[in-house]
């Protein structure tokens, strides 16, 4: 790839889960009773790929500030954050290995890991991280306990671009999209074996997958739409318009809604995932949109704009938003 492809991320659904199921408590010793810090009270980071200048942005959420820039590898494109939130994966496209970031040093920890081909997505789920491979049309995958290649390729479909996990009725499965050939990988992670390719629109590209594991939203950059796969069948039940190339999906952790980032035209739409009907207008972000990440109580949406390396921080009660400068080139975004 010799210019930037607008990023197709993994869908980082798992960092709106976090919150719920990382009861984390912070006691303080007073006449012998312990309390809870809220979740509200406690601080949460935004960590934000950025592939233009080898940096990850580290974001302090209650204050919305810039903390720092970890250094990692070439054009990091990718980021997921791993179980308990000791650990963050990022991609590093040009260099085809994987940076492990410690978030108690804000540091790379190891050597980075070596995968296949311009890896440009990865998702955590449980021990193991996927990691999709745009050149090399496949899936690596890493334990995460050891930090070394565990698989070290599952065929996919021409230029897989997002992955995501579902832990469905029927198994866990990893959901690969594949914005060269139409479809969408699937494959049982159990036995690290494709089990199934569902045909999808052209130029399909982030995946989300709903709290509840029963749907996954796709964002379908070839004609502006989001195309809602059941899980529990593997089909597209609908088809939903938005704005120009989208990119991006994220749901919120009480999956009500779906935001949707639109690359070609600098907004966010909303999706209603009871109805999946557009909800009011879009949303005004930065220059072309691409991932998208939500705090864990919900209160706010963090959207990378790669073409201005701004995040834009939207209030999801009142749909306001504020911006920040962070690094060259903003990718994708996770936060814990």
């Amino acid at each position: 790839m010799n210019k930037l492809r607008p990023p197709a991320m993994t869908t980082v659904q798992s960092k709106s889960l976090l919150g719920k199921i990382r009861k984390l408590l912070f006691g303080v010793l007073c006449s012998c009773v312990f309390t809870a810090l809220p979740l509200s009270a406690r601080v949460h980071y935004a960590y934000v790929a950025n592939y233009g200048d080898n940096t990850v942005s580290v974001i302090d959420t209650r204050s919305q500030t810039v903390l720092t820039a970890i250094p990692v590898g070439k054009n990091p494109y990718g980021v997921a954050v791993g179980p308990g939130g000791k650990f963050v994966y990022v991609t590093n496209a040009t260099d085809g290995t994987v940076s492990v970031i410690s978030t108690a040093t804000n540091q790379v920890v190891g050597s980075p890991v070596q995968v296949g081909t311009f890896p440009v997505a990865v998702a955590v789920h449980g021990r193991f991280a996927y990691v999709a491979n745009f050149s090399s049309h496949d899936v690596t995958v890493i334990d995460t306990k050891t930090r070394k290649v565990a698989v070290p390729s599952i065929p996919a479909g021409f230029n897989p671009t997002s992955v995501a996990i579902a832990a469905t009725a029927n198994g866990t499965y990893a959901y690969v999209s594949n914005f060269g050939d139409v479809s969408v990988t699937v494959i049982d992670t159990a036995t690290n074996q494709v089990v199934y390719s569902i045909p999808v629109a052209y130029d399909p590209n982030v995946l989300a997958v709903t709290p509840d594991q029963g749907f996954i939203y796709l964002a379908i950059y070839g004609n502006g739409t989001v195309s809602v796969i059941d899980t529990s069948t593997n089909t597209v039940t609908t088809s939903i318009p938005v704005g120009t190339n989208p990119v991006g999906v994220g749901i919120t952790s009480n999956g009500d809604s779906a935001y949707v980032t639109n690359y070609g035209d600098n907004t966010v739409s909303i999706i209603s995932t009871a109805t999946d009907t557009v909800l009011g207008t879009p949303i005004p972000v930065g220059t072309n949109p691409s991932s998208i990440a939500f705090t864990p109580n919900g209160k706010f949406a963090y959207v990378t704009n790669i073409g201005g390396n701004t995040v834009s921080v939207i209030d999801t009660n009142t749909k306001a938003v504020s911006t920040l400068t962070v690094g060259t080139n903003p990718a994708y975004v996770a936060i814990h």
